[in-house]
């Protein structure tokens, strides 16, 4: 990924666009998580909900439910509609079975047999019955208004309730029941049902909802009803299979085990498709209306007598995930590769997955997709971003590099872990200095470009195998250089390299000085100093032009041997320091000598010929 020039020529402050990076992931995941997002996201919030709840979804069974079906092998051996008589016969005998209380997800719209309707609404009057009545949500048709509506209170809608833009009741018949509970549903756009209005306003009057009605008229005495909120999401906590259902004509032909419905809660309905009461949920692409108003039951059921897992501050657990990532990421991105910091975020989104599964029962309202968008946005922007500063950072780094350090020892530095390999740490190296004696009488008599091509020719015969020798190239000075092995990476074998290469440029400059010998031109000689110690190695200079160079003792002596060299017969000098370091060589002494600038003498050495 590579960023518009105009955010390349600000990467100096890399401290600035980080920080704006971590803000723009840290209100991706706010605003997702307390604002309503794009479509998309949304889409992604309740596909991760979905699959939770189907992977959550228990088979323990159910035991204060009770679903009476009016299936298909029902409708084909009574076929349907129904006379009132035969529904209320359904509702008389699990009633008389010991139920406490009984909900039809059936509308009673136009008026039947006349001794069925007179039934029903007796015993809807004087019994545990909860009738149904739906509403309607749409504002984008006329009106629907059938029925006498029921169940009513005069009381103040909270916040958030829906309202209703029509509705479809029972017939007068049904109006001296006391209760009656809402079976219009607001599906989400996709077509799942997921949340239910738990409360309807109507023209001043507030409406609960079927499962919520059956509660409020036959629930537990001595428990009260839990408090709602106007749209609740279903938690589907229990899958299909957990709830006893019992055929509607196997009630009627006295064929229901005795006593299955005592104590329980009936809700009496049809999964038949020919009656089509049939809806897409997170457990079901097509399931029954029914089995939705059981799963709402259980769940007040369970508030009601606290079995429901206690509560957690999704939102705020989330943005505290979110925030956590950024930190995190905020340290690693410029320590580690891009390849490791993508998988870290990879691991961060599966650990919030986990996360999501132990939230999504607690909290209904928290975005648990959020903290992974903000994951994709920091794998999308702020990985590219770092790959692309270390990018040109390396980039940055060769160039300067490759300049004076050996091509291998670029290479390691590379694969290291140094946050800053250039910058000044104090180090045990090798110095070498080198350099032509007489230089001035070769050159005086020369032309200039002959001079010149002298000079190349020679310096060509130093600086290869210093390079070879994995040496780092210090400077140039006129005829000569300096050179240094144990920086910007250690090695313990810096003075034995300095020496190898030492060994290396005499043949070179003897192999040069043969050929212009052989030319009729004056031999060569050249004059090296070597000393080790400690150093301060690292990129010294201003913004304008700086340098890579060690600073140090060591160094200072290595200049003085070689200018001691024109003393000798020997063309390198070597300090004690390199001796007491070097364990490949051979080398001779030549006693102590009192360099300029010393306090006291040092000891001497030289290559020994067959070294």
């Amino acid at each position: 990924m590579r960023f518009p020039g105009f955010l390349r020529t600000t990467l100096r402050d890399t401290g600035i666009l980080r920080g704006l990076i971590a803000l723009v992931a840290l209100a991706i995941g706010g605003w997702l998580q307390w604002h309503d997002g794009p479509a998309f996201t949304a889409a992604a919030n309740e596909w991760l909900r979905d699959k939770t709840i189907q992977l959550q979804a228990t088979s323990a069974p159910e035991r204060r439910v009770l679903v009476v079906d009016i299936d298909e092998s029902s409708v084909a051996q009574l076929p349907w509609p129904w006379p009132r008589a035969r529904i209320a016969d359904l509702v008389e005998l699990v009633l008389a079975d010991g139920a406490r209380g009984v909900a039809l997800d059936i509308l009673l719209e136009k008026p039947a047999d006349t001794s069925g309707d007179l039934r029903l609404a007796m015993l809807a009057s004087h019994g545990p019955v909860v009738l149904a009545q739906m509403f309607d949500y749409l504002h984008d048709a006329a009106p629907l208004a059938s029925g006498r509506l029921i169940g009513g209170r005069p009381a103040r809608a909270a916040a958030g309730t829906p309202s209703a833009h029509g509705y479809l009741a029972n017939h007068a018949t049904f109006a001296v029941a006391r209760h009656a509970g809402n079976i219009g549903v607001l599906p989400d756009a996709d077509g799942t049902l997921r949340r239910l209005p738990m409360r309807t306003t109507y023209q001043g009057q507030v409406y609960p909802t079927l499962s919520l009605a059956l509660l409020e008229c036959c629930g537990a005495a001595t428990a009260a009803v839990p408090p709602v909120r106007p749209v609740e999401r279903i938690p589907y906590s229990r899958a299909w299979s957990a709830y006893d259902v019992v055929k509607a004509r196997d009630v009627l032909a006295g064929r229901m085990p005795p006593g299955m419905a005592r104590g329980r809660l009936v809700l009496i309905g049809s999964s038949s498709l020919s009656l089509g009461d049939r809806i897409s949920t997170p457990l079901d692409a097509s399931s029954a209306g029914l089995l939705v108003h059981a799963s709402m039951l259980t769940s007040l059921l369970d508030r009601q007598q606290g079995l429901a897992p206690a509560p957690l501050p999704g939102r705020a657990i989330a943005f505290a995930f979110t925030l956590a990532v950024v930190l995190l990421t905020g340290y690693t991105l410029p320590r580690m590769a891009a390849a490791a910091n993508a998988l870290l975020l990879g691991a961060s989104a599966f650990v919030w997955l986990g996360v999501v599964w132990l939230l999504a029962p607690r909290d209904p309202v928290f975005a648990p997709a959020a903290p992974l968008f903000c994951c994709l946005y920091l794998l999308a922007v702020a990985v590219p971003f770092q790959w692309e500063l270390a990018q040109r950072r390396s980039r940055q780094l060769l160039g300067t590099l490759r300049q004076y350090v050996a091509g291998a020892v670029v290479d390691e530095l590379l694969r290291s872990d140094l946050q800053d390999p250039l910058a000044p740490r104090r180090l045990e190296v090798t110095t070498l200095v080198a350099d032509m004696e007489g230089y001035t009488g070769q050159v005086e008599s020369l032309s200039l470009e002959d001079a010149s091509r002298l000079t190349t020719e020679f310096l060509d015969c130093l600086t290869r195998p210093v390079l070879e020798h994995r040496g780092t190239l210090d400077k140039y000075t006129g005829d000569g250089l300096v050179a240094f092995w144990g920086a910007p990476l250690p090695d313990d074998d810096h003075a034995d390299l300095a020496l190898d290469a030492a060994a290396s440029i005499l043949r070179e400059v003897a192999r040069f000085s043969a050929l212009r010998v052989a030319n009729g031109k004056p031999a060569l000689r050249v004059r090296i100093g070597i000393e080790s110690g400690t150093a301060m190695a690292g990129d010294y200079g201003t913004a304008a032009r700086s340098i890579y160079t060690a600073v140090g003792d060591s160094v200072n002596t290595a200049a003085r041997l070689e200018q001691a060299a024109r003393d000798y017969p020997h063309d390198v000098i070597i300090g004690e320091g390199t001796a007491a370091r070097a364990r490949r060589h051979r080398l001779l002494p030549l006693g102590e000598r009192q360099l300029r600038g010393k306090e006291r003498s040092l000891r001497i050495y030289t290559l020994e010929r067959n070294a």
